[in-house]
């Protein structure tokens, strides 16, 4: 997917929202010990180091149990939910894709106490929100590697695209 496209999805999910002001929650997810598997995780740092002057925005990093979040998203009352996370998809490292949440259900979540799948099912049966994952393609994945250059500028990209939605 190119970088363009995935923007264009991610915009057309929040227009579609039924809120005109929408309660968008990003959960970043991974493993901050495995080199690439923590892009999500680093997206989420990003955007809680901007001021938090929003109240239709919440941040949380969710590492790698993510459904510990549930309970701060209960209470927030999300429209949609951005899960953030590295996947392994076959494409290039860096490469970005949208996924909605039945798209999800493929992915492997080897370092997650849960999938996500699983996850994504549950919040929108419990608090009737949207759920889509910004997936970025890993390159290392190893224990103590740290983020490749490509996944960097990926988790960059993502946080500067989604800062802009606050705007």
């Amino acid at each position: 997917m190119s970088k363009m496209c995935w923007q264009s999805s991610l915009q057309r999910i929040i227009q579609k929202l039924p809120h005109a002001e929408p309660r968008l929650a990003v959960v970043g997810v991974g493993h901050e010990l495995r080199g690439d598997d923590a892009a999500g995780v680093m997206v989420a740092r990003q955007l809680l180091a901007l001021p938090q002057t929003d109240d239709n925005w919440l941040v949380l990093d969710g590492g790698q149990a993510p459904e510990n979040c549930t309970g701060p998203l209960r209470r927030f009352a999300p429209d949609l939910v951005i899960l953030v996370d590295a996947a392994a998809l076959n494409l290039t490292p860096g490469d970005i894709q949208l996924l909605t949440w039945q798209q999800i259900g493929g992915l492997s979540a080897s370092t997650h106490t849960l999938p996500l799948h699983l996850l994504a099912r549950y919040l929108i049966a419990e608090l009737n929100c949207e759920v889509i994952l910004i997936a970025i393609q890993p390159d290392d994945t190893s224990l103590g590697a740290p983020l490749s250059p490509l996944v960097q500028s990926a988790v960059e990209e993502v946080g500067r695209v989604i800062e802009r939605l606050r705007d």
